[in-house]
Formats: C-alpha cells, sequence, structure tokens
C-alpha cells in the first residue's frame, strides 16, 4: 500500500529513470548509481499486515531486497537480511530503514554459494528473530555475455547455479525445519524464465528452474500448511543493473516494454507483501509476474 491513494497514469507514475550509459563494479552499490532508485522510502505505508511475523530476505542490502523489507518492517515484521561483506554499506541502509520503522533488523552477511553458510543463515535468523515466519529468497547472480553460451565460461555458469539455485535448495530446506502452520516462502523468479534474452542464457535458466521449483514444493509442504509462490519481476531499476550489463543495455534500461519504462524496487514491494500476508491465504505455487506489461508466456 502507498500514499498514492488516486488513480495515475502507470506510464509515469514513476519518470522513466534518465538511465546514463554507466557501469559500475560488481556486485554494485547503490551509492555508486548516478540516479538512485525508490525503494519506496517516501511513499510506502503499512497497516499492520504482517504484525508480529518474522522474515528472512536474502539479498536484502539494496535493490528488489531493500524494498521489501522496507515494506514488511512498515507491515509489522522484523527482517533479518543477507548479503555479500562488501555489501555492507548497503546493508547499513536497510537497517536504519527497518529500524526507522519500529522493527528490528538483523544482519547476517556472508557467501550463500557456500552450504555451511546457508544453514548458519538459517539459524542465525531463528536464534536472533526467535522464529522464522517468512523466508524470501530472492539474491541471484547475473552477468551478460553478448556472445551468449559461447561466451559463457564455466566459472560464471557455476557462480550463476549455486548463487541461484544451490542456495535457494540450501536455505529452503534449512528453513522448513523452522517454518510452521501459516508460513509463506517467496521465491523471486523472472520475465527471464519466459522470455529469456540470449546475454542472459545461464540467468535465464536458472530463473525458470525457481519458477519449477516453486510449483514443486508448493504441493510438497502444502500439509504441513506452509505455502510457496513466486514473484516474477521485469526490468527493474536496482544496482544489478548497471553492474552487470554493458553501458549501452543500460541506457536503454525498460524502455521496450508496453509502459515505456523501467520498474522501480518499490513497485515489486506489494507483491511480496501479499503473498507473505494471509490476503493470499488460497494461493500457492504461483506467481505474479510485476513486468511493465510483457507476458509470461
Amino acid at each position: 500500500m502507498s500514499d498514492q491513494t488516486t488513480p495515475q497514469d502507470p506510464s509515469t507514475q514513476h519518470p522513466a529513470p534518465e538511465q546514463p550509459a554507466q557501469q559500475i563494479a560488481h556486485p554494485g552499490l547503490t551509492d555508486d548509481m548516478r540516479q538512485q532508485p525508490d525503494h519506496g522510502e517516501d511513499t510506502y505505508v503499512g497497516s499492520g499486515r504482517l504484525e508480529g511475523r518474522r522474515a528472512l530476505i536474502t539479498g536484502g542490502d539494496s535493490g528488489i531486497g531493500r524494498a521489501v523489507a522496507l515494506a514488511f518492517a512498515r507491515e509489522g515484521a522484523d527482517v533479518a537480511i543477507s548479503y555479500l561483506p562488501e555489501e555492507e554499506d548497503d546493508a547499513q541502509e536497510t537497517v536504519r530503514l527497518v529500524e526507522a520503522a519500529g522493527r528490528r533488523a538483523v544482519t547476517c552477511p556472508g557467501d550463500i554459494r557456500d552450504e555451511a553458510f546457508c544453514g548458519e543463515l538459517v539459524e542465525r535468523a531463528v536464534q536472533e528473530l526467535g522464529g522464522l515466519d517468512v523466508l524470501v529468497n530472492n539474491a541471484a547472480y547475473q552477468m551478460a555475455q553478448d556472445g551468449g553460451l559461447l561466451d559463457l565460461t564455466t566459472e560464471q555458469l557455476d557462480r550463476t547455479l549455486k548463487t541461484n539455485l544451490y542456495a535457494l535448495f540450501w536455505i529452503t530446506k534449512a528453513a522448513l525445519a523452522h517454518l510452521g502452520e501459516g508460513a509463506s516462502i517467496i521465491n523471486t523468479t523472472s520475465v527471464q524464465a519466459f522470455q529469456p534474452s540470449p546475454e542472459l542464457i545461464d540467468y535465464a535458466a536458472t530463473k525458470a528452474a525457481i519458477l519449477n521449483f516453486t510449483k514443486a514444493l508448493a504441493q510438497q509442504v502444502a500439509e504441513q500448511g506452509i505455502r510457496v509462490n513466486a514473484v516474477a519481476p521485469g526490468p527493474i531499476w536496482t544496482p544489478l543493473i548497471p553492474a552487470t550489463m554493458p553501458a549501452e543495455k543500460v541506457e536503454q534500461f525498460g524502455g521496450d516494454t508496453p509502459l515505456g519504462r523501467a520498474g522501480q524496487p518499490a513497485e515489486l514491494a506489494p507483491a511480496y507483501v501479499f503473498f507473505a500476508s494471509q490476503e493470499s491465504s488460497y494461493i500457492t505455487g504461483d506467481r505474479i509476474g510485476v513486468t511493465g506489461g510483457r507476458p509470461l508466456s
């Protein structure tokens, strides 16, 4: 929910980012971006929909993860976030936003490509928050390769698979021991699962796998009262974009959507809140697309 209560033209609700042909060092810090994303700092207004819930969000330092952490906190949830150690500055800003909403923030720096860390991450979140009600598998790695498969190295493939898929399995498996009736697992897939870009062939393949994982796990844990759903973003303006794409692609990013612009992280957060709340109690094994009009087919 936002304080923008009057109907607005979605093509102009958020002005199209004036995205300079910029590249920044991976993994990308928000302060390095010439145009800052909107995480809902000035617009998201909570209404107690997640009061008392405890959530773990991977990749919660910036971009979509930060917007989700902020929205969850303003809805009444305490939040643990994971992120790479080199993203500490971004993580501390997310902590500031969560604490400003009157909720607790737990920081968990580390590399989710390490199976042992994934287990430790879940245990720390449970211990620090006193339990776990919502898991958001959001962290991801991508790196565009203009030559597609021919330019894809085994090293990059391994990093993409471990970050986007292996960690999803490891973290979710560890979390299931702590999730009870009414819990929610939310996975970040992508429009790339449906409309893959050749230069993101490895990333797109993992996003398709995440959607399949979501559908399968939802059937497995339904009897335990746990729901599993996915959010499929389209082109969203986050540090990942200038950190992983050629400068000319950054400049044009999102302009080919029907709405004519890239989305903002703030426009993703309500979908995660919906899946985390009781409002979606009869929805599992499904996905919501937030794509600026690109079809999920």
